[in-house]
């Protein structure tokens, strides 16, 4: 294998059954993250993989894992995910790639009646994906042993950095076997993760593919305004887009407020947070997937672990106070080979959110259009900026005035 660009799925030595499956799936040549990953990861090595969601980082630790695993009877790997949606994408792809191996998945998530874990339990899986909480309640009632681990991936460890996972994985790996296998793969090493990677890996390879650049076909565009004009934009932006949507919000309650009102306006949107019961949240989800709902409006639980092909446009109706959290969102679209547009809005509120980005990504981000005015008709213009992706204000002065500004966007 010269380059990576040269390589293939058929210079890995895998089992035949598992280049049946990665053949019947579709794939061809190896993502970035995978071609450098899978092969220290088949010679047993620790592997930290950087690399933002969309890249194929999961079937660049799931195919070794299969192959290490395929023909054995008992549980041999344990996958971390911070989220349920996390945790059933990757399921999907163990099941996809490991079915001609006979390689065996559970998956325990909360939200779910135990006795669903029970029953996943006594299947005897081979591979044990798992949401820390629900995986810790099993092992503090010793419902599950974790003595015969082999392999540990933890996925995202920065959403469970950011997500207060942080003492429920030391927890985790006090009880796992001192001599294994650990994979790692995070978008950016928080100081905690970093600490625990030195604590508990041995001489990792480090991978880097694109650590904070979004995905790079996804277009981004920013437009300040006013609060009280982005409902308006919003529902024109949906009506030019023709795909899927997914729009984020900052707060629960936000989200159902502007779902209704984007359904009023017929437009197909469901709705996603935490507050919801995982029965209409996998509904919902499934829904988005099938079509049936072009729009997805979230709070950032959807910014990870969410996994939907062929988002069209990610709005950031509420700029994200943290920014990491933007990269996370946009990376929803332009998803490996796929385009995309990426539109946030910016009030004045705003700027010092929009400033944090650019010391993340730098030049990436381009400067927000402050909007004159928009035609609301829906035409095929986007909305008519100002000035060149100059950042301005409407106001002339900062002193009240009665007088009517001209200059104010419509309200």
């Amino acid at each position: 294998m010269s380059t990576e660009n040269d390589v293939t799925f058929a210079d890995f030595p895998l089992h035949e059954s598992i280049h049946q499956s990665i053949r019947e799936v579709g794939y061809e040549r190896p993502t970035p993250i995978q071609a450098q990953c899978i092969p220290p990861a088949l010679e047993g090595k620790d592997v930290i993989g950087l690399a933002q969601t969309g890249t194929g980082k999961t079937a660049a630790f799931a195919i070794p894992i299969i192959q290490r695993l395929a023909g054995r009877p008992d549980l041999g790997a344990l996958v971390l995910a911070p989220t349920r949606e996390l945790a059933a994408q990757i399921t999907a792809m163990f099941n996809e790639l490991g079915a001609a191996s006979g390689v065996r998945v559970a998956t325990i998530v909360g939200g779910v009646p135990m006795e669903k874990d029970y029953a996943a339990l006594r299947a005897w899986p081979n591979v044990l994906v798992a949401t820390p909480g629900r995986l810790i309640d099993h092992i503090e009632s010793d419902k599950i042993s974790m003595s015969e681990i082999e392999i540990l991936t933890v996925d995202e460890a920065d959403r469970m950095h950011d997500m207060g996972f942080i003492p429920q994985i030391r927890m985790i790996l006090s009880v796992l076997p001192a001599k294994r296998q650990t994979m790692m793969f995070t978008a950016t090493m928080p100081d905690d993760v970093e600490r625990i990677a030195r604590k508990n890996m041995r001489d990792p390879v480090r991978i880097q593919i694109g650590i904070v650049a979004p995905a790079h076909r996804a277009r981004q565009e920013l437009f300040e305004l006013a609060e009280d004009d982005k409902g308006r934009l919003l529902l024109e932006l949906l009506g030019k887009t023709k795909g899927r949507v997914l729009v984020f919000v900052r707060t629960k309650r936000g989200v159902d407020r502007l779902a209704r009102r984007i359904s009023r306006r017929g437009v197909d949107a469901a709705a996603i947070h935490g507050d919801l019961d995982q029965v209409y949240r996998d509904k919902a989800l499934a829904d988005f997937r099938s079509g049936r709902h072009r729009v997805l409006v979230a709070t950032d639980i959807a910014a990870r672990g969410l996994d939907v092909s062929n988002i069209e446009h990610v709005i950031n109706y509420d700029f994200p106070h943290n920014a990491e959290d933007y990269v996370h969102r946009i990376g929803r679209t332009a998803r490996v080979d796929a385009s995309g547009l990426a539109t946030s809005f910016v009030t004045r509120d705003d700027r010092r959110y929009v400033n944090g980005v650019r010391k993340l990504i730098g030049d990436k981000l381009p400067a927000p259009i402050r909007l004159e005015s928009y035609d609301a008709s829906g035409g095929d213009e986007r909305p008519k900026p100002k000035g060149k992706g100059q950042y301005r204000s409407n106001r002339r002065s900062r002193r009240p005035s009665s007088r009517r500004r001209s200059g104010s966007a419509t309200k």
